[in-house]
Parts: structure tokens; C-alpha cells; sequence
């Protein structure tokens, strides 16, 4: 009796051990097991994509304000990865789980900084899945240009809607970010109205490598001083102590590169902007700089939430902002599976980016006012070639 006690005991023992393994090894290879779930299992050469949008609908855009006067800025804004995959490479723009958090998380945390500086523009469009930047293989690769494509048929969209005068801001997030890359580098590098008229690209939580200024985006310097305009602004976070993400964000991490390919920006010396000095700086920037960060999820677009200054410094390390962990529990990163890859739902850096948009745009309304007082520019001067001269006749002689 004894001896089957014993037995009953061991097996009891043995499969609760087993069951502990299994449970510990789920959750030690949750991202692994998570990936496999969302892998679409199809080529993307032989996969059907999802139907695009029409620009001209006010259906394809999430928000389309109309500017109050001729003299107010626009603002095109792309959101971050908000569907995880499983089904598609690119997400359906009637993905309701997608599209809720675009309109919940992203909208009121990280568009409505820019929204007080002009008319807010955020398209929808066929994003890439977060699978597709959890791994490198071709397919993702051939997702994100797919997404990209759709993106630079929203912005001439937004192009026609704004006319031909009206200063803009470009800002992008997340994979958001690598588009809007991908447009300063297909359309206003090489576009001197564009340029004439762009307050400043902002590439947020996406790494911009300095190769990319030195070669297509020449054109679009650093904004090295808090009042320059025409120029990039651009940084992606992480604390210290997140070892995994900063390896993500400086090694793993593919972004364009100046022939236009995708690929990892590991040896790619990068920009960034510290918002705490609204300058590329490797100074730290205490926490008293900080203007606030904000919790804003579910907010109306017109709320004007109340911003928790004072919760991080920041410093530029090697091409990454590093942060402190903050205070409030509020702008504090979820425990999710993939958040290494996701944009949290909050925005630390929310007063610092309002304020830093609104001067600029405030600093190239100025200059355009200005530089409308000029005379227009000279036409090219036609040569004119020798003529024979002839003598009028003297007619007093006659």
C-alpha cells in the first residue's frame, strides 16, 4: 500500500514538474511562439494583398481637418504598427482591432502634439505587420515597401488638398517613421517648393542614419537650433537598462539607406534629437527640462490633456535617447509580448514635441512672410549678340 502511495506521489511530482518546464519554456519563448502564430505562411509574391484605399474618400483618412485660413500649416501624420499579422503581410484597412488603436492610442498620444501647429492629416493605408519587423526575411522586407507605396499616394493626396503654398509638417512614427523617410527621400529632397515650405520632418521611435543626410536627404539638414526649420528631428528611446531594445534599435533595426535599400543600421552612426534641448546634443538633460509627457489614450483629438513634467532627463548615447525610468506608473511601458517593437500607449516626450512644433511652424510663417517681400527672381539673361551700327545721315547738309 505503502509502495503505491509512493508510486502515485512520484507521478504526481513528475507531472507537475513537467507541467512547470512547459510552462516556464512558453515563457521563456513567447516572442518565438508569438511569431509563429502571426506568420502569414505565404510567399509575398503569390499573396493577394488587401484592397487599397481612395485618397479622394474621406473614408481612406482617419482624421482630414480642413485649415482655417490660407496662412495655416498642415500637418501629415503616419501612424505606427497596429496590426500584429496572422492573416496578411499588410493589414486590411477595415481591420477593426487596428484601426481601434490607431484611434484610441496613437492618435490622441502621438498625432495631437503636432495637431496644435495646423491642420491634422492622418491617412490609413495597408501598414506592414508587426511580424514583418520582428524578423528580416524578404517577404517583411517586400510588406514595408507595399506599406510605403500606399503612404506616398496619401501624401500627393494631402499635397493636392493643402495647394500650392501652405507650409507642412511631416511626422511619423514607429514604422510610420520609415515612411516618412522613405517620402522625404522620393519627394522632397530633391524638391526645392517642398522644401520651401516644410517646418520640419519629425521621425519618432524610428532610427535615421546620418549616411542618409550626407546623401539623398543632403538637402534636409539636422534642426541643430530650437528655432530651425526645413530640417529633421529625430530620436528613438530606450532606458539603460533595456538591453534587448537598444540592440533592436541600434543593430537590428532596417532602415533606408542611401540607394534605397532597407537594411540594418548596426555600424550606421545615427541622429538624434534630445526633445529636452530640441537640438541634436550628446549633454544631458536634466529632468527639470522635461516639459511632460502624457497618458492620453481614448481622449477626443480636441481634449487638451494635462502634461506630467519633470519625469525624465535625457541624453543622447551613440545615436539612442536614453531615458529614466519615470515616475508615474502612467508612462510606463506595458508588459506585453513583442513591446520591444511596439509604441507604448502614452507619449513621454508629448509637450516637449507641442512646443517644439508650434515654434517652428511659427519660425517659417515668419520667414515665408519674409520672403514673399522679395522681388521674384530674375529670368535668365538672353545673350544678344553685336549689331552693326548705321549712321543716321546728317540732313542739315541737304
Amino acid at each position: 500500500m505503502n509502495t503505491f502511495r509512493i508510486a502515485r506521489w512520484l507521478i504526481v511530482v513528475l507531472a507537475s514538474g513537467v507541467l512547470l518546464l512547459a510552462i516556464l519554456a512558453g515563457w521563456l519563448l513567447r516572442e518565438q511562439v508569438f511569431q509563429t502564430f502571426q506568420d502569414p505562411g505565404e510567399p509575398f509574391q503569390t499573396y493577394a494583398p488587401p484592397d487599397a484605399a481612395d485618397y479622394a474618400m474621406a473614408s481612406a483618412w482617419y482624421v482630414a481637418q480642413t485649415p482655417a485660413d490660407d496662412a495655416e500649416p498642415a500637418v501629415f501624420f503616419i501612424h505606427s504598427t497596429t496590426y500584429s499579422g496572422g492573416a496578411n503581410w499588410n493589414a486590411d484597412l477595415d481591420k477593426e482591432s487596428a484601426n481601434q488603436r490607431v484611434v484610441e492610442d496613437i492618435i490622441p498620444n502621438y498625432a495631437a502634439p503636432f495637431a496644435g501647429s495646423g491642420a491634422l492629416f492622418v491617412p490609413r493605408y495597408r501598414q506592414a505587420a508587426l511580424y514583418a519587423f520582428m524578423n528580416n526575411r524578404e517577404d517583411s522586407l517586400l510588406a514595408r515597401r507595399f506599406a510605403s507605396d500606399d503612404v506616398e499616394r496619401a501624401f500627393a493626396s494631402f499635397l493636392d488638398q493643402i495647394g500650392e503654398t501652405r507650409p507642412f509638417i511631416l511626422a511619423g512614427l514607429g514604422q510610420g517613421g520609415s515612411h516618412a523617410l522613405y517620402l522625404a527621400m522620393s519627394q522632397l529632397a530633391n524638391s526645392p517648393d517642398l522644401l520651401s515650405r516644410l517646418i520640419a520632418l519629425y521621425v519618432v521611435e524610428h532610427p535615421v542614419a546620418l549616411d542618409l543626410l550626407e546623401g539623398p536627404l543632403a538637402t534636409i539638414p539636422p534642426c541643430e537650433t530650437p528655432e530651425a526649420v526645413r530640417c529633421i528631428y529625430a530620436f528613438s528611446q530606450a532606458m539603460p537598462s533595456e538591453e534587448r531594445r537598444l540592440r533592436i534599435l541600434s543593430e537590428r533595426t532596417m532602415s533606408w539607406t542611401p540607394d534605397g535599400r532597407l537594411d540594418f543600421v548596426d555600424g550606421r552612426r545615427l541622429l538624434c534629437t534630445n526633445p529636452l534641448l530640441a537640438q541634436p546634443s550628446n549633454e544631458f538633460a536634466s529632468a527639470r527640462m522635461h516639459r511632460g509627457g502624457v497618458a492620453a489614450t481614448g481622449m477626443e483629438l480636441d481634449a487638451t490633456p494635462a502634461p506630467l513634467p519633470q519625469q525624465t532627463g535625457a541624453q543622447c548615447v551613440d545615436g539612442i535617447l536614453f531615458t529614466d525610468q519615470p515616475r508615474t506608473r502612467l508612462l510606463r511601458r506595458p508588459a506585453r509580448i513583442a513591446e520591444d517593437f511596439r509604441e507604448p500607449p502614452y507619449n513621454l516626450f508629448y509637450e516637449d514635441l507641442r512646443l517644439d512644433a508650434a515654434r517652428r511652424s511659427l519660425v517659417l510663417s515668419s520667414i515665408l512672410q519674409e520672403e514673399a517681400r522679395w522681388a521674384p527672381p530674375l529670368d535668365n539673361p538672353e545673350d544678344v549678340r553685336d549689331a552693326p551700327v548705321i549712321p543716321i545721315p546728317d540732313r542739315r547738309r541737304f
